[in-house]
């Protein structure tokens, strides 16, 4: 790839508004006004705003032109490029407020910044901020960037290094990244704040953010309305952590018979909280049920009967006396401060009903008081209903990739999720465009039980045709959840998936199937080309409970991406640990997506260590078409995109791969496949069951 100059703004928070796409079109629509009149004046803008739908189709021309003749005066005056970038923002802002006008109260207008076709909420924007102070304050590194001003751009512009959302993944979910991993130099070079990307988007997808329409290119643009929604992701699935019947047994007293337990395991974390909030709502003579974080909470009164039943202590009768809904908002915030919960909102945001801020308030009073019983039966009972550590990894790590491929539906739990079976046909059509009927589909919810035979019917009927191992599995199967036949069908179409992946951007391997023997072989010989003696027998090996070899492997794709400082002999199980996790983030870094944990690779897990190996053999063919277009080496300064490759879809959840085909038909094996073609080991059977 040639070196590329993009165009620039010097006002930084005008250059973060548009992405580069958008800036080189309106440049070019600039430009060549420019060239016709010899100048651009404000009188020129009108009919050039109205071609390019400046204002949504919200005003016509003479309209426009009064607009800008408030804003810019004279007609004749001659402007610049970024005034005009500024008038085109400023039609969008007064375009969104006047099709909002009906929806949106005025003070909800007020609180946002335009950015183009997106706003985004002030009151968010800060309460996200108070969170990363508060977390992220006393970190070695960025403490010495923190605490962050609200009222500023300072958090997208502390963003841009991807430092910052590396950290705040870790605070979500410990442990996810390896921050021997993270670039945290003071001034990063391009290549090295893309890798910090790569690895941020990457691990967002590990922890079950979705992430199909940001790329790396728009975290180092510090797009801010991109930036706000994935942090926004990240601090949701910390706040909702403990909302599950592993990390919280007490929520057991929730159902009132126990075959509704697996029904409650089943639910969105949000959903969880709802069904606690309207259980302690009910003890406390709260008679209409909250359905929403939204309009159900705007008048506060759920929030006082919530919390007098969590803390009575604290509770002040003039909460409920007042008529305000504004001063019983505010009486509400008093009272949850009183119990030790951070005060991340503000009474505006409840009455306005703030979705996002009204979850994360909930969240925390749920973290601080739960208000559960300690019944030691009923919690007995739960953890009784837990999965095996096994089962629980590699449902996971299913859910996770299911997520990734940007279906339209989100799975919350595998188990009761794919039970209907329209989720499973979702990824079947994702994996095998063109192979689901739909007309023969029904889409949830289905009353009728027959209807989710029928669609886990056709989910069994074209796994066959893909000639996976489904002998004596039936539909049915999946509408009973049994686990061990859900968990072996998910393999099959995730390693279907790899394959397909390598196969394709192999320019259809001249007509040859993929198989494990060639990804096992193309590892072991990348490994030998470097000059190093590690070889392993299969993906079984227990040789790789250490993590040598794929730190090796690692090393051959991309020799400056591993700190050999940072490696120890993988002799005991602490220092296994610690490769296997410098492993997964180092990967990442790279560009393969991957769900595995490092467990997987302590007890060498050989479907999971299969996915590895297949992820760094993708990102590497992928990488040797780029090279074969000519792109210069990260040495001599120019930056390249590291590509959001891996046998999952990329972070921009775009499948690029077929138009690559002819590009590495001239790879031989050491890149490519072996000589012999070895049977599948799924055609033998040896992955048809859960190990």
């Amino acid at each position: 790839m040639s070196s590329y100059m993009g165009v620039h703004v010097s006002d930084q928070w005008l250059q973060s508004q548009f992405t580069q796409a958008e800036l080189r079109s309106l440049k070019s629509k600039f430009l060549e006004m420019k060239n016709q009149n010899g100048q651009v004046t404000v009188g020129d803008m009108p009919p050039l705003m109205v071609k390019l739908n400046a204002s949504n189709s919200m005003f016509n021309e003479e309209e426009i032109a009064g607009i800008l003749k408030e804003s810019l005066a004279d007609l004749s005056n001659e402007i610049d490029f970024e005034a005009f970038l500024k008038a085109y923002l400023d039609l969008q802002g007064l375009a969104t407020a006047k099709s909002g006008a009906s929806k949106q109260s005025s003070s909800f207008l007020k609180a946002t910044t335009t950015t183009l076709l997106h706003t985004i909420s002030e009151s968010e924007k800060a309460s996200y901020v108070a969170h990363i102070n508060s977390y992220l304050g006393d970190d070695p590194f960025l403490k010495q960037f923190l605490p962050i001003d609200p009222a500023t751009n300072d958090l997208f512009n502390l963003a841009k290094d991807g430092v910052l959302l590396c950290k705040l993944i870790n605070v979500a979910v410990p442990g996810t990244i390896d921050e021997r991993a993270i670039n945290t130099k003071r001034v990063l070079n391009p290549w090295e704040r893309n890798e910090n990307h790569t690895l941020c988007l990457n691990s967002a997808k590990a922890i079950g953010c979705t992430v199909v329409n940001i790329g790396t290119q728009d975290l180092v643009e510090g797009r801010p309305h991109l930036l706000l929604g994935l942090i926004s992701q990240i601090i949701k699935i910390q706040l909702l952590a403990d909302l599950s019947l592993k990390k919280t047994p007490q929520l057991v007293e929730l159902v009132d018979a126990n075959n509704d337990v697996e029904e409650l395991m089943g639910l969105a974390p949000e959903k969880v909280l709802l069904k606690w909030m309207n259980f302690h709502l009910k003890k406390a003579g709260y008679e209409k049920p909250v359905s929403n974080f939204s309009s159900d909470l705007k008048d506060g009164k759920a929030y006082a009967y919530l919390l007098n039943v969590l803390a009575p202590e604290h509770c002040s009768p003039s909460t409920l006396d007042s008529k305000d809904p504004k001063e019983r908002a505010k009486l509400v915030l008093d009272h949850a401060e009183r119990m030790d919960c951070k005060r991340y909102l503000k009474p505006e945001d409840i009455v306005e009903g703030s979705p996002n801020l009204n979850l994360a308030f909930v969240a925390q009073i749920f973290h601080q008081r739960n208000g559960l019983t300690t019944d030691s039966k009923k919690i007995s009972f739960a953890e009784m209903m837990t999965d095996d550590v096994q089962t629980s990894r590699e449902e996971r790590c299913f859910r996770l990739w299911i997520n990734s491929l940007g279906i339209v539906t989100y799975v919350n739990n595998v188990f009761e999720d794919v039970r209907n079976g329209w989720i499973l046909l979702e990824v079947l059509d994702k994996v095998s465009p063109g192979s689901v009927n739909w007309k023969q589909a029904s889409k949830p919810p289905i009353k009728m039980p027959f209807r989710k035979v029928e669609n886990c019917n056709q989910v069994i009927r074209i796994g066959r045709q893909m000639k996976f191992s489904l002998v004596n599995v039936a539909g049915n199967d999946f509408v009973q959840g049994n686990k061990k036949l859900i968990l072996a069908f998910l393999w099959q179409l995730m390693r279907y998936n790899m394959l397909q992946l390598l196969k394709n951007l192999r320019s259809h391997s001249q007509g040859k199937e993929i198989t494990d023997a060639d990804i096992l072989k193309w590892a072991n010989n990348k490994v030998k080309h470097t000059g190093r003696t590690s070889k392993i027998v299969n993906f079984k090996d227990q040789s790789l409970s250490s993590g040598i070899f794929f730190l090796e492997l690692l090393s051959a794709v991309e020799p400056r991406v591993v700190n050999w400082n940072l490696v120890t002999k993988g002799e005991s199980d602490d220092e296994k640990r610690l490769n296997a996790t410098y492993i997964i983030s180092v990967a990442r870094k790279l560009g393969c997506s991957i769900f595995l944990l490092p467990e997987d690779i302590m007890e060498v897990n050989q479907k999971m260590i299969l996915t590895l190996a297949a992820s760094i053999m993708y990102w590497s063919l992928q990488k040797a078409v780029e090279d074969g277009e000519s792109s210069p080496s990260p040495s001599n300064g120019t930056c390249t995109a590291t590509p959001d490759a891996s046998p999952a879809p990329s972070v921009n959840g775009e499948d690029e791969i077929s138009s690559l085909g002819g590009e590495v038909a001239n790879l031989n094996i050491d890149d490519a496949a072996s000589d012999t073609t070895v049977s599948s080991q799924l055609e033998n059977g040896e992955f048809t069951a859960v190990e």
